[in-house]
C-alpha cells in the first residue's frame, strides 16, 4: 500500500492534482504561515513560522484583553519609546519572515507542474496577499518608530507628579510669534484642570490684559514685581500686559528660571505658569504650549477641522480692515489649516475676547478631531506636524494615564470659566473674587436632596 501524500510526495505528473496542492499550499501559508513549510517543505523553517506566527496572535490577544480590562496599561504600553522600540523590531522581522515563507511556498508549490491557466492566478494570488501583509507590518514598524521619535521629542524625560486636591492643572497657551511683535507672546492663556478620577474637565480661560497680575508665593517674580505685573507700566518691553511676561523673561530675565531648561521648559514658560498660580490660586503641575504659526500643518495632517462660525472673520488686512483677502462667514464650516490659522489668529474687527473664545474654540475642535481612526492612518503627517507645534514637560511614562483620563473627559462637556467682563473688570481684577469663582468652578455640584416624609 502506498503511504504518498498529495502535499509532500505528489504525482507530478498530474496537473490536477498540483493545481489542487498549489491552491492548497498557498492557502495555508495565510491562515498560519509556515504550515505550508511543515507539511511539504523544511520542517525546522515551518516551526518558525508556526512559532512567530502563534506569538504574533497571543500578542494581539493580549493587547485585546488589556484594552478591554485596563486601557491604561495598553495606553502606557503604546507611549514608551523602549516598548515601541521592541514592537519596531518584531514587526520588521516577521515581515521579513512573511516574505522568506511566501517565497518558500511558491517554490514548494512548482507552478510549472499546476495547469497553465492557473499559474498565474497562483502567483498573483500569493503576491498579492503578501504584499498586503508584509507590507501592513512594514507600515506598522514605520509608525511605531515615527511615534518614538514624535514622543520623545515632545514629551519630557520626568518622573510623575501626583495630583493637587485630586485635580491635574494644564497650563495650555497658545504662542503667536510674528515679524510685528518683540518675540513669541502666549495670546491665548488657560487652565484645564481636570479631575483626576472622573476626568471632568473645567478650562479657566485668562484674558492678556489682566492688569496688574501677582505671582505665585515663590516665584521669582515676585521679588521683582512685589504689587504684580503692569503694576504702573512698570516693565522692560513695550506693552505689559499677561501675555508679555513670556518675552520679558526670555528676553531679559532668564537667569531667574536657571533649571527651566533641564525641566524640558523655558525661563518665560515658567515665568506664565507663576503668574497664572498667582490669578487663579491654582497650583499647575504642566504646561503645554502650541505655536498657532503651524498649527495649519496638524490641522492638514487631520484632514481639516469642523467649526460653527458665529460671526464673519477677516483673513489679512489692517485695524481699518483695509486690505482683507477674503471673509470667514457665518455657518457651519469644515476648515483647512490655512482657514483655521486665520480664525485662530485675526486680530481685527472682533474684540480680544472674542478671539480667545475662537482659539480656545479651534482647540476644542482639534481634541474632538483626534479618534483612532485618522490618528492611525495619518499618524506620520500628525506626529511630523506635533512636534513642530507642540512642546510640554508632561513626562511620557504618564501618557498612558492621560489617554486614558482623556477618553473619560471627551464623554463629559467640558466646563468653562471666562475670566473677562462682565464677571471681573481686567484693569482691576479682585483676585480675591476671582480665587473664589475658579474654586467654585472646580467644586462639584451636588444635586438637592428631595424632602422626606411624605
Amino acid at each position: 500500500m502506498s503511504s504518498r501524500t498529495p502535499l509532500r510526495n505528489p504525482d507530478a505528473s498530474s496537473p490536477g492534482e498540483m493545481t489542487a496542492r498549489g491552491w492548497w499550499l498557498v492557502g495555508l501559508n495565510i491562515l498560519l504561515p509556515g504550515t505550508p513549510q511543515l507539511v511539504a517543505g523544511n520542517r525546522a523553517l515551518g516551526r518558525v513560522g508556526i512559532y512567530a506566527t502563534l506569538t504574533l496572535w497571543l500578542l494581539g490577544l493580549v493587547a485585546l484583553i488589556l484594552a478591554i480590562a485596563s486601557p491604561s496599561s495598553l495606553y502606557t504600553f503604546a507611549t514608551q519609546a523602549a516598548s515601541l522600540t521592541v514592537v519596531q523590531i518584531l514587526l520588521i522581522a516577521y515581515a521579513v519572515l512573511w516574505v522568506v515563507l511566501t517565497l518558500d511556498t511558491l517554490r514548494l508549490v512548482r507552478l510549472v507542474k499546476a495547469r497553465a491557466r492557473m499559474r498565474g492566478w497562483i502567483a498573483a494570488f500569493s503576491v498579492l496577499v503578501l504584499v498586503g501583509l508584509a507590507g501592513t507590518a512594514a507600515y506598522g514598524s514605520a509608525v511605531a518608530g515615527s511615534a518614538r521619535g514624535a514622543l520623545g521629542d515632545i514629551f519630557a524625560d520626568s518622573a510623575p507628579v501626583a495630583p493637587v486636591d485630586g485635580r491635574y492643572n494644564i497650563m495650555l497657551l497658545g504662542g503667536d510669534a510674528g515679524p510685528d511683535r518683540q518675540g513669541l507672546r502666549p495670546d491665548s492663556m488657560s487652565i484645564v484642570s481636570i479631575d483626576a478620577s472622573t476626568g471632568k474637565a473645567v478650562t479657566i480661560g485668562l484674558p492678556r490684559d489682566l492688569n496688574p497680575v501677582p505671582f505665585s508665593a515663590t516665584s521669582p517674580m515676585r521679588t521683582v514685581y512685589p504689587d504684580g505685573y503692569g503694576y504702573h507700566d512698570k516693565c522692560d518691553v513695550d506693552v505689559c500686559q499677561l501675555n508679555s511676561i513670556y518675552t520679558e523673561v526670555e528676553l531679559y530675565k532668564p537667569d531667574l528660571y536657571p533649571n527651566a531648561k533641564k525641566q524640558q521648559s523655558d525661563p518665560g514658560i515658567e515665568a506664565m505658569r507663576d503668574a497664572l498660580e498667582g490669578a487663579t490660586g491654582l497650583t499647575i503641575q504642566y504646561y503645554v504650549l502650541i505655536d498657532m504659526q503651524g498649527f495649519a500643518d496638524l490641522i492638514d495632517a487631520l484632514g481639516g477641522v469642523d467649526i460653527t462660525v458665529t460671526e464673519k472673520v477677516p483673513i489679512g488686512g489692517d485695524e481699518n480692515l483695509n486690505g482683507v483677502v477674503e471673509w470667514i462667514q457665518p455657518g457651519q464650516h469644515h476648515m483647512d489649516g490655512y482657514h483655521a490659522q486665520w480664525y485662530a489668529r485675526a486680530r481685527h474687527g472682533t474684540s480680544d475676547y472674542d478671539r480667545m473664545a475662537r482659539q480656545r474654540q479651534l482647540q476644542d475642535a482639534i481634541l474632538k478631531q483626534f479618534n483612532p481612526l485618522n490618528v492611525v492612518t495619518k499618524f506620520q503627517d500628525i506626529a511630523h506636524a506635533g512636534a513642530q507645534v507642540m512642546k510640554t514637560d508632561i513626562p511620557q511614562s504618564m501618557l498612558g494615564y492621560f489617554v486614558d483620563l482623556g477618553m473619560k473627559t471627551r464623554a463629559q462637556p467640558v466646563d468653562k470659566l471666562e475670566l473677562v467682563p462682565p464677571a471681573i473688570d481686567p484693569t482691576k481684577p479682585d483676585y480675591t473674587q476671582i480665587h473664589q469663582l475658579v474654586k467654585t468652578a472646580l467644586t462639584p455640584s451636588t444635586a438637592t436632596p428631595a424632602p422626606s416624609g411624605h
